[in-house]
């Protein structure tokens, strides 16, 4: 009769404007798909060219060598006798959209351009791509010559139709299209279509993930039907950390979960579903029923091939399961992880250095790469040969094969504690014992003859010589001199990143580490181009209260005990005289406010669209138990002044792994003036006559 069908989802570690690597794992892909007996294959959003090529779209090569990709592809053995389902920008009447082209055994079934795009957040489609705004409509697209070679056709349909097998119909959504308040599947559903496909590339945001698997399992609940989703993994070029989380749903429920976060470069998520099912789930909704006889048809491109076979009664079928989500503290511990793997690799740098300082965000840096190799070990424990190769061109070194973190870690990870006069033993200790805990090749080094050197060119040019305020100085003074330390650590950082491998005998360079966490960049509490300028930074999207609770995680589950004492520690920058031997400094009363009420104030900013008036009547009612109406107001005014006056550092954060939707990124995520009027005269005036009224 046929009604089991099988099909796949496959999630890709694609890298923009990597055509061959690219090619290879798509190659790769339905070469498993076909293998384990799927039908169809499903791949991530624009997978041939990579979806992060940004402005590079606007370039005729990047169609130019997709379609030759896009030859490959026809050409090749691996896609006969199975549908194929790939992503890439495609220019139609002069006007470039994001496509898929679906075809079969040497011949382009159809071209379904984007109808919902993404331009929110990190999201800029509309500045490449058009949306299709004809609404079940087809045209003829004319296929360039070296498509004609190969497929011996002229033309293709493009537009929004949906594809007729001899056994089902199936229709294409793009990533937001599911997302989308009116989105595709709703109508295709109504109009008989049970295989819904998403391709997508859809980023890691820390507590999302069951965001999107709830919209798939929705998308099939009300309306029953087959969901498959595929998404891009890995880093490919930018701060984004696209999460894999392949999956297939049937009638509300998951049948089959691909992993969030893995180093594998190709996974392919196949399952067997009956159609059967699908259409009983269908005939008892009334409500559904009733709604499909007004519909307006799709027009349906015929393909005479199935996805099921005639004799398939005894085929076993995938039954639902629970859908396991990552806690947030596994999410930091394996996210950013693998984004730095990516990045290591990728970059063909040898490995990592980071600044250490004792402190909870430069140890929460120091423990992502430790379990970085972790993973890595893992990957090559069970066999993964690429990550193996990767390794071995990492280290430089044909025969080596990483099985303990700790000793890896010792080949690709280098600490570095930079003490001054104003450093305490305690962070000193707290360093070399993390250092010796995770396996680092670990330096310790003293600044204060450079930071000595660069005051006396300044008091010998001026005659003037700064002093602390602890001994007399203004704040001008004070400030200038704790950002001569932490600049002078930046200088030093990139020289050992540059060095440190020579003077052991090895070859490459390092990559420089930052360690800023989100809310102190969007407080400005950091010194411009200090150490927190570095290549790139896997916590710069990731909240303090976060870092806490993930380095409690590291202390339960990698047996770190050297960060007990880091924890207990309070927060601070150690660049103020030491009193007594001690630590007087500490980050939250140099900042004016708690990391608590930072991160409140930033997703208040962000997420809630929040100026300071809105943000002071948010507030009153939020804090009423604690904070007098005029408490709330002088805390607004601390925040937006200093966030204001301190928003050009922005313009040269270090570019960080994407993890809040609160991150003040200025690159592309967070667009704001770096030049404020900071005495935001007519909004502190709403508050005070507010104040006044309450």
């Amino acid at each position: 009769m046929g009604r089991a069908v099988r099909v796949a989802a496959c999630a890709l570690n694609q890298w923009a404007l990597d055509f061959e690597g690219n090619l290879e794992r798509i190659s790769r892909s339905i070469d498993i798909a076909r293998s384990r007996g799927a039908r169809y294959r499903l791949g991530p959003e624009l997978e041939i060219c990579g979806y992060g090529c940004s402005d590079h779209y606007y370039e005729s090569d990047t169609i130019l060598h997709s379609f030759q990709v896009l030859a490959k592809l026809l050409e090749s053995p691996v896609t006969q006798d199975i549908i194929c389902d790939v992503g890439m920008p495609i220019l139609h009447r002069n006007v470039r959209y994001n496509c898929r082209v679906i075809f079969l055994n040497k011949k382009i079934l159809l071209i379904r351009p984007k109808i919902s795009l993404a331009n929110a957040g990190n999201y800029r489609e509309l500045r490449w791509f058009t949306p299709w705004n004809k609404a079940r409509h087809v045209e003829e697209y004319f296929l360039p010559r070296i498509i004609q070679e190969v497929t011996g056709q002229e033309t293709v349909p493009f537009g929004d139709a949906v594809l007729a097998t001899k056994d089902t119909c199936l229709g294409a959504e793009i990533c937001e299209e599911l997302w989308a308040p009116n989105s595709p599947h709703i109508e295709m559903g109504l109009d008989g279509v049970e295989i819904f496909t998403n391709s997508s590339g859809s980023h890691h945001v820390l507590r999302k993930a069951h965001t999107r698997v709830d919209l798939v399992n929705s998308a099939t609940a009300k309306n029953g039907g087959i969901y498959i989703l595929a998404n891009q993994k890995g880093c490919d070029g930018d701060r984004l950390y696209y999460d894999g989380c392949a999956m297939i749903s049937m009638n509300g429920e998951t049948v089959a979960q691909g992993s969030q976060f893995s180093l594998d470069d190709v996974e392919v998520l196949v399952a067997t579903l009956d159609l059967e099912d699908v259409r009983s789930y269908r005939a008892e909704i009334s409500s559904r029923n009733l709604a499909a006889s007004k519909v307006s048809p799709y027009p349906r491109v015929k393909v005479n091939f199935a996805l099921s076979c005639s004799d398939d009664v005894a085929v076993p079928t995938c039954m639902p399961i629970q859908w396991r989500h990552h806690t947030p503290e596994e999410e930091i511990s394996l996210g950013p992880a693998c984004w730095l793997w990516d990045y290591l690799r990728r970059s063909k740098q040898a490995g990592f250095l980071l600044p250490l300082s004792g402190g909870i965000d430069s140890s929460a840096t120091a423990c992502i790469v430790y379990s970085m190799c972790h993973q890595v070990c893992l990957a090559v424990k069970n066999g993964n040969a690429d990550v193996l190769a990767d390794v071995r061109q990492v280290v430089n070194d044909e025969t080596y094969v990483p099985e303990d973190p700790r000793e890896f870690c010792k080949r690709v990870f280098t600490t570095c504690y930079m003490a001054s006069e104003n450093s305490s033993q305690d962070t000193c200790n707290r360093a070399k014992l993390l250092a010796e805990q995770i396996g680092s090749y670990h330096i310790n080094l003293n600044i204060d003859a450079a930071v000595k050197a660069i005051v006396g060119i300044f008091s010998m040019v001026t005659g003037r010589t700064p002093r602390f305020s602890v001994y007399g100085g203004s704040n001008r003074e004070n400030l200038a001199l704790q950002n001569v330390q932490a600049r002078i650590r930046m200088v030093l950082a990139y020289l050992f990143a540059q060095l440190t491998l020579w003077t052991r005998g090895m070859p490459g360079g390092l990559l420089v580490l930052g360690s800023a966490n989100v809310d102190e960049s969007l407080r400005g509490y950091l010194t411009k181009y200090d150490c927190s300028s570095a290549d790139i930074n896997p916590i710069g999207g990731i909240s303090k209260a976060d870092l806490k609770s993930f380095i409690q995680y590291c202390i339960e589950n990698f047996q770190l005990t050297a960060l007990r004492s880091i924890m207990s520690a309070p927060p601070t920058a150690e660049l103020e005289p030491l009193v007594d031997g001690q630590v007087a400094q500490t980050d939250e009363a140099d900042m004016g406010m708690t990391y608590a009420e930072l991160s409140i104030y930033g997703k208040l900013r962000k997420i809630a669209k929040a100026g300071p008036y809105s943000m002071f009547c948010k507030l009153i009612n939020m804090w009423k138990e604690i904070c007098t109406p005029r408490e709330v107001a002088t805390k607004v005014k601390h925040f937006f002044r200093m966030y204001s006056v301190n928003r050009h550092k922005m313009t040269t954060l270090t570019p960080s792994y994407h993890a809040e939707n609160y991150s003040p990124d200025d690159n592309r995520f967070d667009l704001r003036p770096f030049l404020y009027n900071t005495t935001w005269s007519w909004q502190f005036r709403c508050i005070d006559n507010q104040v006044k009224a309450l």
